[in-house]
């Protein structure tokens, strides 16, 4: 009864059809594309180092003030810490499914500020990140040397200071990081013999480094209120932060009485090398930097990698000699992939059923219906996956099962 309501009415079923079909065109347009659907619950990390201490002492002093003030947030299900011996702390917040990441961020920051005051002066040094977690991986990009000629410590430094940000200024990634980052350092190695000899300890060397290590505001010369008349007014310009392993070694640890002093050099070694070896990346045997590029959840995969793609050829124009990039692993290889099948199959679908009814009913009128009823069901249904909150992520299982008929088909 409902279709012959339609069957007398052929304008207004037109009109009704071409409105589906924009509605759902609209709708494409709109919907998230990436390999897996989010199902996850929103995630908040949180980071903290304290330098050359133990997972216990991290435990202690670092992680548990941190879990008391996070402990009651709005919308939170659980949250678990990780302290590693290499003075690295992670608190990983997870959230109900739905809440906003954004504001729950801001949330777990407000709470992380209040228990700054309790932590440790070198871990406030160092700095507590706040950051929204995200495990949709959408690419990993390696920088490497093909001829060898830059060593990873070079590769790492150059990708964080002319890489990164512009990966990260990416719309449509919430995280991009380097694996293992190698930032430069200035690596004190300590002669434990010779300190004992000069009854010296760590905390010594540690004050004077800090000491002589720092930038001051020196002041002005001739700035009012001064004795008399008074034209030039001199900003005092001093040394700053040592900049390199010989400034280093020339530190003052003791002046004795007699005028003669004990400097860094002679209780320890001094170079200027990577900050951290614990982690060792490669691709194809060569010393590789590894960075992470996570997808911002409902972003379009195909989008965001397609800009990801056009920053590095922008980049890589500008890479010194025997520097390079690859990008060893992308996910969103798979989803063209899966899009390029249901393509097919839809085609071949379409051509199955016309010859059907073609052949059934040897009436050309006839075979029309269904070539222009299967398009307006098809792209129509779009709409719906947006009204009831689907993405096109959810009829990944639909499309694969499609494609897994299809393949059945051909081997029998």
């Amino acid at each position: 009864m409902i279709s012959r309501f339609f069957i007398d009415r052929p304008i207004f079923a037109a009109v009704l059809s071409i409105f589906i079909l924009i509605a759902g065109l609209a709708s494409m347009r709109s919907l998230p594309i990436a390999q897996y659907p989010e199902i996850a619950p929103p995630v908040v990390t949180v980071r903290a180092v304290y330098p050359g201490a133990s997972a216990q002492v991290l435990e202690q002093t670092v992680a548990a003030p941190l879990e008391n003030a996070i402990t009651g947030i709005e919308k939170m299900i659980y949250m678990s810490s990780t302290s590693t011996s290499q003075g690295v702390v992670e608190i990983q917040v997870t959230f109900d499914i739905g809440a906003n990441v954004d504001q729950a961020a801001l949330t777990v920051n407000n709470r992380v500020k209040q228990a700054e005051p309790r932590l440790p002066q070198e871990v406030r040094r160092q700095g507590v990140t706040v950051e929204k977690g995200s495990s949709a991986f959408l690419q990993v990009l390696a920088f490497y040397s093909p001829d060898s000629t830059r060593d990873d410590l070079f590769t790492s430094n150059y990708v964080t200071l002319n890489v990164l940000d512009a990966l990260k200024r990416v719309q449509g990634t919430t995280n991009v990081q380097i694996f293992g980052a190698k930032d430069y350092a200035m690596r004190i190695w300590l002669k434990p013999d010779r300190m004992t000899q000069l009854k010296l300890t760590t905390a010594d060397l540690l004050r004077a480094v800090n000491d002589q290590n720092a930038q001051f505001a020196a002041g002005k010369i001739g700035q009012s209120p001064t004795g008399g008349p008074q034209e030039l007014v001199y900003t005092i310009t001093t040394k700053g932060r040592l900049t390199d392993a010989r400034e280093f070694e020339n530190i003052i640890i003791r002046a004795n009485a007699d005028g003669s002093t004990l400097r860094l050099k002679d209780v320890a070694r001094v170079e200027l090398a990577s900050r951290d070896n614990e982690f060792i990346g490669r691709i194809n045997g060569k010393a590789a930097t590894l960075v992470g590029v996570f997808l911002l959840p409902g972003a379009n995969a195909l989008e965001v990698a397609a800009n990801v793609k056009k920053t590095m050829a922008g980049l890589a124009e500008r890479f010194p000699s025997g520097f390079t990039y690859h990008i060893p692993y992308d996910t969103t290889r798979f989803v063209e992939v899966s899009i390029k099948e249901v393509v097919i199959t839809l085609v071949e679908a379409m051509l199955l059923v016309t010859l059907v009814v073609f052949l059934f009913l040897q009436n050309w009128r006839a075979t029309l219906i269904p070539i222009a009823a299967v398009p307006v069901s098809l792209i129509g249904t779009f709409a719906g996956i947006s009204m009831l909150g689907y993405s096109i992520r959810a009829t990944g299982t639909a499309a694969n099962g499609m494609i897994a008929a299809r393949q059945l088909c051909r081997n029998r």
